[in-house]
């Protein structure tokens, strides 16, 4: 039997990664390429950050796996370290992002029953158009992507969609039904989409005079992307909810939580929710590490510097092959000029010369180096890119 066995639920590039460190990977053949999607986010550290091997190696040499039928001696320690990088009191770990976000879903409805007084059954939560919550079955049913949405269905109730960046929309949307809003801060799946400066301040306040709560959807945007611990960070808003993943398990394992205070997530009672893998003691060690790099504070100011450096290089850009460029901290969205090409193409353009990147929505392409990128690295990547567009 020919051809792979692995179901066609991704369309990768035509390269097969055998090892990498840093921002490099190295393919069967010996090929090295510059990583420029890290992941997602979730190697915000790079491949194998040193720090985060030796604290997966020394915690599989102990203990991987207990399940929550008993504690562990590193999710205590890990639960405090994230819960105060956060400003919260209550930590809840999974696995996924997309299980964060489920999480996040069950807690926002059972605080409205058991808390704000909604009637069983009515709970209702604002979203954005165009967000990428994951592909759960309750979550594609919000989107407005046909490939997530499409062919799916049936679809679970009590979701109501408003343009992303519109305040007055989210306002507009809040009725007496309505237990939380979720948003992502910055759009990263959409294309690196960017809201309007104090859009996310304006849905704080709605949410607060309105009586709901503020989900914030942190998974790819936080942990230092953006040039802050979070994307919230930037117009100095605290939701009520993070919901974390990706880079949490720092590029080794899956790891993801909600955290929030205890008037919210204490809502959840033993036995109502859970996760054979969430906690584990080999995650929480990973997770523990993370969290220890990012209080030193060092990538998120990487990622702030160099943000502006590969924003200084790529706007240059904007009408020569170019349409648009969105950047906040290391993490940029690009549009292709469709004269050039498609994402995609350009996309399988900069593998044949040595960079990584990924394509989305037909014309653009998000670049997302790991953390630990040198400005050098940046400098070589736009030039590969520039080489690209003027063929």
């Amino acid at each position: 039997m020919s051809g792979s066995r692995l179901a066609h639920n991704y369309h990768p590039l035509p390269v097969v990664v055998a090892s990498a460190e840093g921002a490099w990977v190295t393919d069967v053949e010996g090929r090295r390429y510059l990583d420029l999607l890290a992941g997602y986010s979730a190697l915000n550290f790079g491949h194998r950050h040193p720090a985060l091997v030796q604290a997966a190696t020394a915690q599989l040499g102990r203990v991987t796996l207990t399940s929550r039928a008993f504690d562990n001696d590193r999710l205590e320690p890990f639960a405090t370290a994230l819960a105060d990088l956060c400003g919260k009191d209550l930590v809840l770990p999974m696995n996924t992002g997309a299980e964060a976000v489920e999480t996040g879903i069950k807690v926002a409805r059972a605080w409205g029953y058991r808390v704000k007084g909604v009637p069983q059954g009515r709970a209702r939560i604002v979203v954005a158009h165009g967000n990428f919550h994951g592909r759960t079955t309750t979550i594609v049913g919000f989107s407005d992507d046909p490939e997530a949405h499409d062919g799916f269905g049936p679809y679970g109730p009590g979701f109501a969609a408003v343009p992303f960046g519109d305040a007055d929309a989210v306002a507009a949307a809040i009725d007496d039904d309505t237990v939380a809003v979720l948003i992502e801060p910055i759009q990263g799946e959409a294309g690196v989409v960017i809201p309007p400066e104090g859009y996310l301040r304006r849905v704080r306040e709605i949410t607060r005079e309105r009586g709901v709560l503020l989900v914030a959807d942190e998974i790819q945007s936080g942990l230092g992307r953006v040039g802050e611990t979070f994307a919230c960070d930037r117009e100095g808003v605290v939701p009520d909810v993070y919901l974390l993943g990706k880079a949490l398990g720092g590029g080794i394992l899956p790891v993801s939580a909600v955290v929030a205070d205890a008037d919210v997530l204490g809502v959840i009672r033993p036995g109502e929710h859970g996760s054979t893998f969430g906690g584990n003691p080999l995650s929480a060690a990973v997770g523990l590490r993370v969290v220890e790099l990012l209080a030193t504070g060092e990538f998120q100011k990487r990622a702030a510097l160099l943000g502006a450096h590969l924003a200084e290089r790529l706007e240059p850009l904007v009408g020569n092959g170019v349409t648009a460029v969105r950047v906040a901290g290391l993490w940029a969205g690009v549009d292709i000029d469709p004269a050039v090409g498609t994402g995609r193409e350009v996309a399988e353009s900069l593998m044949a010369l040595g960079v990584l990147v990924k394509d989305t929505h037909g014309q653009t392409i998000r670049i997302a180096p790991p953390l630990v990128v040198r400005a050098t690295e940046i400098d070589w990547a736009v030039e590969q890119l520039q080489r690209v567009l003027t063929r």
